[in-house]
């Protein structure tokens, strides 16, 4: 009773702790944010080594590459695990303080959504992280599950479901039945490693410097799995790596498709993995109803196809690929059984 009364007065929250952004889902409103996971610091200037934060979110990544001398913009998470402990609580605690309205009496119940496979520490930190930035009880679920909840997909049915959810930090790979993960690959490879590749392919071909900013720039603007048939181009500055002036170029879209190989060679075999570990009854489930791509990856223009024509399965992308396992995290708040039932402990 006590338990429910504590819910008339707080608003339950469902958190996508991503590498690359933060989705946050209040119950009865649905999606309320959606910030970039990024903490602008700025080192202690009395001696001290103390890290001051100054903005987090959307306006710490504005300033990525125009900070001054001692500020730099960091990322608490790397691969899809939080890498920084305390820059994951204070940005945590100030997006939770952002959203705090009047009527919230009690601390939030909070679920968050964590790869599947990470290590009891590392649950640990999530969990603490979350507890410390206001959380009054926190739960854990995996993405692969909350992905596919969020697409609504028949995971309580005795049938076989495949959700491949391309993160920024990672890539996971699931077939679900009954409730449970049937079987799961998380690689550390998603839209970070995408724009890595894209900054060292510049760096190789061009003999220019780019920023992770710029390339994400890139495969926004131009990047695609399977040629488009245009190969479209676009005008990209940065600074040449001789000279060390500053220096504008033209890149295709065949160049970014070259600079995409590695990190999508990976997830294809992520999924072929997966479809090999499937049991034959669930496998025929999945011929069917194919592979559900989430995630911001699953953005990638082509990607569908892409997977498509190495699998030889329908594959098709959610309709919101990106607000996927969040929608997901938040749905299971409504259902305290089936929460208690997926939670990771």
């Amino acid at each position: 009773m006590f338990r429910s009364l504590k819910g008339l007065f707080s608003t339950d929250l469902a958190i996508d702790l991503g590498t690359a952004s933060t989705l946050i889902y209040a119950r009865g409103r649905g999606v309320i944010a959606n910030e970039p996971s990024v903490v602008a610091v700025q080192q202690g200037t009395d001696g001290s080594g103390r890290r001051r934060v100054v903005a987090v979110g959307r306006q710490a990544k504005q300033m990525q590459g125009r900070t001054p001398i001692n500020v730099t913009t960091q990322r608490p998470l790397r691969d899809g695990v939080i890498a920084d402990y305390e820059l994951a609580e204070e940005m945590l605690r100030q997006f939770l303080h952002g959203l705090s309205s009047r009527r919230s009496f009690v601390k939030p119940r909070i679920v968050i959504s964590v790869p599947h496979g990470i290590t009891s520490v590392e649950r640990r930190a999530v969990r603490e992280s979350a507890e410390a930035a206001g959380g009054r009880e926190v739960f854990l679920i995996e993405e692969p599950m909350a992905a596919a909840i969020g697409t609504g997909l028949p995971v309580l049915q005795p049938s076989g479901s495949m959700i491949v959810d391309i993160g920024g930090g990672t890539t996971e790979v699931a077939v679900i039945s009954l409730g449970g993960v049937v079987f799961s690959r998380s690689i550390r490879c998603g839209g970070d490693h995408m724009d890595d590749s894209i900054v060292n392919y510049v760096k190789r071909t061009f003999n220019v410097a780019i920023g992770e900013s710029t390339a994400e720039r890139i495969k926004l603007a131009i990047g695609a799995a399977i040629p488009s048939g245009q190969n479209p181009a676009v005008e990209v500055r940065g600074r040449d790596m001789v000279s060390g002036l500053p220096k504008a170029f033209q890149i295709t879209e065949a160049d970014v498709r070259e600079a995409l190989n590695e990190p999508l060679k990976h997830i294809i075999e992520a999924v072929q993995a997966g479809l090999e570990h499937t049991p034959p009854e669930l496998a025929s489930d999945i011929v069917d109803r194919g592979i559900t791509l989430t995630g911001g990856g699953a953005l990638l223009r082509g990607i569908e196809s892409f997977i498509n024509q190495r699998t030889e399965l329908p594959v098709v992308v959610a309709e919101d690929p990106i607000s996927a396992v969040v929608v997901g995290t938040g749905r299971v708040l409504d259902n305290e059984e089936v929460l208690r039932n997926i939670a990771v402990h």
